[in-house]
């Protein structure tokens, strides 16, 4: 024992796993189990032709609250690590857990969706599958080799992108304004439209909305009195969120440009 702590001891710092760095593990198996139930629960039933509704509308359930749960351990990894501390393999850790929960894990979701719904078609719902992949890798790379202004992100953050891409599909709407919804979305995890970073008071509102997120879709996977009606409730709010961010954060963005262009003629003037 005395030789394997002594190892242990001996390991560099940069190997040697922090709590924060748990946290981010977590996140990565929550993807995962997202995309084995996706697959167990919902795909493999409908291939064999032995679906089952109620089993189908368990496993998604499952399948979305471990997303959620993904995100839940991203937001308090970053809390972690600012209050305690984080390994040097931290920030590696996280992009590749984000991609495995918000790039992997949705678009699977989306895949699967193509495959078993009956208005839709599979070809084009793995092409946007494809584009959500696509998006969370390219801002996660330019995420780690850009800096930008203290508490900002630049593109939809991955896990509200994931969660509104999931919403998307839960609200079953026709199949064209869907799959083009999540091409949009795709596209602001890319744009430079800029998001608040989730600290303070709205780490907790966000904490708070992913928690009232779960109950709503628990309540429709057991078939609560009005779980349906609040599922769909609760993906609509995230989608007109997604839409509305944006355009608040451009017109700040454009009302700022415009108050310093005005400062800068005064002062010349």
């Amino acid at each position: 024992m005395s030789d394997l702590a002594d190892e242990v001891d001996e390991l560099p710092l940069s190997t040697r796993l922090s709590i924060a760095d748990a946290l981010t593990l977590g996140n990565a198996i929550c993807g995962f189990m997202a995309v084995y139930f996706t697959t167990t629960g919902v795909l493999v039933p409908h291939l064999m032709g032995t679906s089952d509704s109620a089993m189908s509308k368990h496993s998604a359930g499952n399948a979305v609250t471990l997303m959620l749960m993904a995100a839940v351990f991203d937001l308090f990894d970053g809390l972690v690590a600012r209050k305690l501390r984080s390994s040097a393999m931290g920030a590696e850790l996280d992009n590749l857990s984000d991609l495995i929960s918000f790039g992997l894990a949705p678009a699977y979701f989306v895949v699967v969706w193509g495959i078993v719904s009956d208005d839709a078609h599979g070809k084009v719902a793995a092409a946007a599958a494809v584009l959500v992949v696509l998006a969370v890798v390219l801002r996660l790379a330019r995420f780690s080799c850009t800096t930008l202004r203290e508490g900002v992100f630049q593109g939809m953050p991955s896990p509200f992108g994931a969660m509104t891409v999931v919403g998307l599909v839960l609200l079953e709407l026709p199949f064209v304004p869907t799959v083009l919804a999540i091409v949009g979305v795709a596209w602001l995890m890319v744009s430079r439209v800029e998001y608040p970073k989730p600290r303070g008071r709205l780490a907790l509102a966000t904490f708070c909305w992913t928690l009232v997120s779960m109950g709503c879709i628990a309540a429709w996977t057991f078939d609560v009195p009005g779980g349906h009606s609040l599922l769909q409730a609760g993906c609509a709010l995230q989608c007109v969120a997604a839409a509305t961010i944006p355009c608040f954060a451009t017109t700040r963005r454009v009302n700022t440009i415009r108050a310093a262009r005005r400062s800068a003629r005064a002062q010349v003037r």
